[in-house]
């Protein structure tokens, strides 16, 4: 099975091509420090080729998920190394994913009005510690702003190889502060973040330049989402920009990109905008990750055919810690309650049991 041979990332031996996603879980605590629960959680899933991590701010100023871990003091490194230890203890991989929410970050968490790539605030609500409260507008980031943000990205990486991690994945993707950047729908700048493609990417690959000279290209990757309407941002023409993001990130030579698909079918917002993995395909020749509600049979149609490397899968790993070796086994695969996808506990967190691959063979 396709989906367990072996693939080298840049700095990564992944013994098998299915890959934890980022996935959000609200575990740490109030001040965004990773609690004990969590190494527990993530070395439970060390049998994946590679674990992302869920996403974990970069700064306070982008920090706008409650109990989301961050990146960016000392106390938050040293709480982070019990779990990258437990990883590798259990035998697995993990890279931290670097998190800036941008327009999405509400005052109330960060202390500040937020920042985007343009003056518009995001649809919807936004989470916080009082409850679900409307978006607030953000600001324009200034210019001379921007060499502090790609500063706070290259401390972020920095910390996270300081605790342990394997590598760091740059989230570009779903509607977050470089995304906002990225596509036309939420990008009204005319300096020289804005406007045209090569512009509009620039703080994309500003950031990964920067990152991958601090702890080298080949522990650096991003993440992307280049079709449909994300909490908001939307690209009008997203087939040329992720084309050129594709080209530019390989000059750079990152261990890999993961991709998002957006299909018509998707179960967490869907899209008539077509999939843009191809163009990138062609564009980029490292490594690519697809993630888009893949089942077993279209991730290895993906993997045989080409289209990707390896495969990133989400909520199948919240109910199901051994996903591999269910999947290894043809066994049936457990269901989540969504209930407790971000509650504080263990319920729903760490105490979905794992099933015996023999036994189920």
């Amino acid at each position: 099975m396709a989906l367990f041979e072996p693939l080298t990332a840049g700095a990564l031996n992944l013994p098998n091509r299915i890959v934890m996603s980022p996935l959000t879980r609200a575990r740490a605590t109030r001040e965004h420090v990773p609690t004990p629960r969590m190494a527990t959680y993530y070395a439970q899933r060390a049998g994946a080729g590679l674990i992302i991590s869920e996403a974990s701010p970069i700064s306070r100023q982008g920090a706008g998920w409650p109990y989301s871990p961050g990146f960016w003091s000392d106390e938050q490194v040293a709480a982070w190394q019990p779990v990258t230890q437990a990883v590798h203890e259990a035998g697995g991989r993990i890279v931290a994913q670097l998190w800036h929410m941008g327009r999405l970050v509400h005052p109330s968490l960060s202390g500040g009005q937020p920042v985007s790539a343009s003056a518009i605030a995001a649809p919807g609500q936004a989470h916080t510690y009082e409850g679900k409260q409307p978006h607030a507008e953000p600001r324009e980031l200034r210019l001379d702003e921007i060499p502090g943000l790609i500063a706070d990205y290259v401390h972020a990486a920095r910390n996270a190889i300081r605790a342990g991690f394997d590598g760091i994945q740059i989230h570009a993707a779903n509607g977050y502060l470089i995304d906002q950047f990225l596509r036309d729908g939420t990008n009204k700048r005319t300096d020289a973040y804005g406007g045209s493609i090569e512009n509009r990417a620039r703080l994309l690959i500003e950031v990964t330049r920067a990152i991958a000279g601090a702890i080298g290209p080949e522990r650096t990757s991003v993440r992307v989402s280049p079709n449909g309407d994300t909490q908001g941002v939307i690209d009008s023409n997203p087939e040329p920009l992720f084309s050129h993001v594709a080209r530019e990130l390989d000059k750079i030579g990152i261990a890999f990109l993961e991709v998002r698909d957006v299909a018509p079918y998707s179960t967490f917002g869907s899209t008539g905008q077509p999939i843009v993995s191809p163009a990138i395909r062609a564009n980029f020749g490292g490594v690519l990750i697809l993630n888009g509600d893949y089942d077993v049979a279209r991730a290895q149609d993906a993997l045989a055919d080409g289209r990707a490397d390896a495969i990133a899968f989400g909520r199948p790993f919240i109910a199901n810690p051994d996903l591999p070796a269910r999947i290894a086994a043809g066994a049936p695969l457990a269901e989540s309650d969504i209930a407790t996808w971000y509650s504080q506990g263990d319920e729903g967190y760490i105490d979905y049991p794992a099933l015996d691959a023999a036994k189920a063979a």
